[in-house]
């Protein structure tokens, strides 16, 4: 939502124009969509795995107070950027290993 109202409050509709702000939103923006798809993706296996209800959604807040906290440093002074980071990048080791702890032996070895 910052990207779109910045373009309209600066009548961009391609590119960054020059402007500061727009280029940080931008790449928050990327950024997200790096990471979230994954992590997405880690949170439905985790819940196909089994894993306990309270186990998931612990760890989707998780991954959505991380990207709160890194869009928020990227946008304004507040320079929670690398916390941010670091929480999204946590969450991901976290649902990967889980993952993997979680799978059922009779799908991992069916051949």
């Amino acid at each position: 939502m910052n990207v779109i109202q910045l373009r309209r409050s600066e009548k961009i509709s391609f590119g960054d124009g020059g402007i500061k702000e727009l280029q940080a939103a931008i790449a928050a923006h990327s950024n997200a969509s790096q990471y979230i798809p994954i992590a997405l993706l880690l949170l439905f296996g985790l819940e196909y795995n089994g894993a306990p209800s309270w186990l998931i959604h612990l760890l989707g807040i998780m991954l959505v107070a991380g990207r709160i906290i890194h869009a928020r440093g990227m946008t304004t002074v507040f320079s929670g950027r690398a916390l941010g980071m670091q929480i999204t990048i946590s969450a991901i080791i976290i649902l990967a290993s889980a993952n993997i702890l979680l799978l059922p032996a009779r799908q991992l070895f069916a051949f």
